[in-house]
């Protein structure tokens, strides 16, 4: 009995590392090369809004009206100057809305998924 009420309560308390969720903000501007995008990812926990710094993080891309046709290998993010603060430059296949996939590996796991919209530039 002991022991099953153990693991009940075991498993109903949740690790810190599962509670915190993360959160970022996205900007990614075109270089002068079609399709391909200076990004910056600004980390920060979900609840608490607090810049999450030391990172560790990938970014990927695939288009989700064409699922498994489009999908672009991750690429690691560099962290800037400023806290919290990631770049890293994306190239994707072709114009079209895109969900940039965030994969964050510390100093915890994550995944953050982001809606970037490509628009050919106007000529």
């Amino acid at each position: 009995m002991k022991r099953a009420l153990a693991l009940m309560l075991l498993g109903a308390a949740p690790t810190a590392a599962l509670a915190q969720r993360l959160d970022a903000e996205v900007d990614c501007k075109p270089t002068k090369h079609d399709l391909v995008y200076d990004c910056r990812f600004v980390l920060k926990e979900a609840k608490t809004g607090k810049l999450v710094s030391g990172a560790e993080l990938a970014v990927g891309a695939d288009m989700p009206s064409m699922p498994m046709a489009h999908n672009v290998k991750p690429v690691k993010a560099a962290p800037s100057a400023a806290p919290g603060e990631y770049t890293a430059r994306i190239e994707l296949e072709m114009f079209g809305e895109w969900a940039l996939k965030l994969d964050v590996r510390k100093p915890v796991r994550d995944r953050i998924v982001k809606k970037f919209d490509a628009r050919e530039p106007s000529r």
